[in-house]
């Protein structure tokens, strides 16, 4: 049984689909509606729906995308929609500023944007329109043009969080932490179907061990489109998303820990940090719903070709902790990928921990080419990792999405750059070498002598960026 807060009401569920998704619970089940379905791939943001759980000792909200989270990941949580927020009949300081400046049209986007508004509103966050293009890019409306959805965000500045939800946090988190001590782990059924939420390492490993058909749950914006664009219906699902273990960052002198349950929203100030350059790649992966969700871990057991993360882990020379039963081992990400969406992750197995060296005298490079700026697949994603001594390239790691059947090291090219001076003649032979590398395909997103130019293109500006001596990477909208 899973047990959770639908705004101050317990529910329980027991029997139900270990797939069914919060959107289809909410419509069906409870029959709130507010919760628009729009695209059922996480994409337009109109089943926005905000979660909160303990953090700490207060309340964390987050913003997710009901139409791909499973329902099983609710126990524990609290679970608020628009029909939530107002309070004995006034309406949320949110919902306010939508009708004070005209932010809804057809209305069909309205909650959606409303609540990914209410989680910037209690995030603690300054609002400003840095923040609220954030908390905003993963909801799309057909009507507005969007600047009175922004007038209305803008008008929450300065307001502070307080609100009739502020009132009664002492309670819901003590009623959570309640179901979290007396039903640690949830569970649902129907039939031989069945989902499962462990909350240690050695469970997870057992379950996996006992089920051997069973498929890992971390963030689920994956697996779950199987189910709401191809109508899977998975047998035994594991959510990874309460596992203690899985869910720590460990920070050390010259490595990071991220655990396999760590969200992208949750890592990326770690890499602000350490690792600016793979921070601002995250800000372009997905939405914020998506972020918050989504795993680097995830994104890694993928093994998705065109995945964000993986360029970045290869040329960092990352090492990935596996766990299967009581075996545990370390394996380079260099080993990790061995086909088209294949790994050595072993039967039974699941990522523990992903270990990031942190080098001082290496600088990084990381550039996403897509068709557009926020929410979208790579054409190409390119990341460098460079020792540059007295202007030579002494050491040099080149990781590459969308060039191959999987994610790749342009190892040629790595060793044509080393030695040369990294400046515009320097790279010419690796630029070359690029091709003996790489024989990337023709697809709907880029042909293949695209992505080889896009290439080449990204060593130059890696020359450019680094010898003038940037803080930061240059910021630039990149079409394919």
């Amino acid at each position: 049984m899973i047990r959770f807060l639908l705004n101050d009401r317990l529910v329980s569920v027991e029997e139900c689909s270990p797939s069914l998704t919060i959107l289809e619970y909410l419509r069906t089940t409870e029959v709130q509606r507010g919760t628009k379905e729009g695209c059922a791939s996480g994409d337009c943001g109109a089943c926005t729906v905000v979660v909160a759980e303990p953090d700490g000792d207060q309340l964390r909200y987050t913003s997710l995308n009901s139409c791909i989270t499973f329902v099983g990941t609710l126990h524990g949580k609290q679970l608020l929609t628009v029909e939530h927020l107002e309070s004995a009949g006034e309406l949320h300081p949110v919902q306010q500023a939508m009708v004070d400046w005209h932010g809804s049209q057809c209305g069909f986007c309205t909650p959606g944007f409303i609540m990914s508004m209410f989680a910037l509103y209690k995030s603690g966050d300054a609002v400003n329109r840095a923040s609220i293009e954030r908390a905003l890019a993963g909801n799309l409306c057909r009507c507005t043009g969007y600047r009175p959805i922004i007038d209305a965000a803008l008008s929450l500045a300065g307001k502070g969080a307080e609100d009739c939800f502020s009132e009664r946090e002492v309670d819901i988190y003590a009623r959570l932490q309640k179901i979290r001590e007396e039903w640690p782990s949830g569970s649902l059924k129907q039939g031989d179907r069945l989902f499962f939420s462990p909350t240690n390492s050695d469970e997870l490993a057992a379950l996996l061990q006992s089920h051997d058909s069973a498929q890992l749950v971390a963030g689920g914006t994956d697996l779950a489109l199987g189910v709401t664009q191809q109508l899977k219906q998975p047998g035994v699902l594991i959510y990874t998303g309460l596992v203690k273990e899985l869910t720590d960052i460990e920070v050390y002198d010259d490595h990071l820990l991220v655990g396999g349950g760590v969200s992208y929203a949750r890592l990326e100030p770690v890499l602000e940090a350490h690792l600016p350059a793979f921070s601002q790649l995250l800000e372009r992966l997905g939405s914020l719903q998506i972020r918050n969700q989504g795993t680097l871990a995830g994104n890694v057991a993928n093994a998705s070709p065109i995945g964000d993360t993986p360029p970045v882990l290869l040329a960092l020379a990352a090492r990935v902790h596996v766990r299967s039963g009581n075996r545990c081992e370390v394996i380079d990400i260099d080993q990790f990928f061995t086909g088209y969406r294949q790994t050595a992750l072993p039967d039974a197995g699941f990522i523990e921990q992903i270990e990031i060296p942190l080098k001082a005298d290496y600088r990084l490079h990381v550039f996403k080419v897509s068709k557009r700026l926020d929410d979208d697949i790579s054409a190409v994603c390119a990341a460098f990792s460079l020792k540059v001594e007295a202007g030579i390239v002494t050491d040099a790691r080149l990781g590459f999405g969308g060039m191959a059947a999987t994610p790749a090291r342009a190892l040629k090219a790595e060793q044509a750059l080393i030695g040369q001076r990294f400046d515009e003649a320097g790279i010419a032979a690796a630029q070359a070498a690029l091709e003996n590398d790489f024989s990337p395909i023709d697809d709907v997103r880029a042909t293949g002598s695209y992505r080889m130019q896009v290439a080449r293109n990204l060593l130059l500006r890696a020359v450019l960026e680094q010898n003038n001596d940037q803080a930061e990477p240059l910021e630039v909208v990149q079409y394919a």
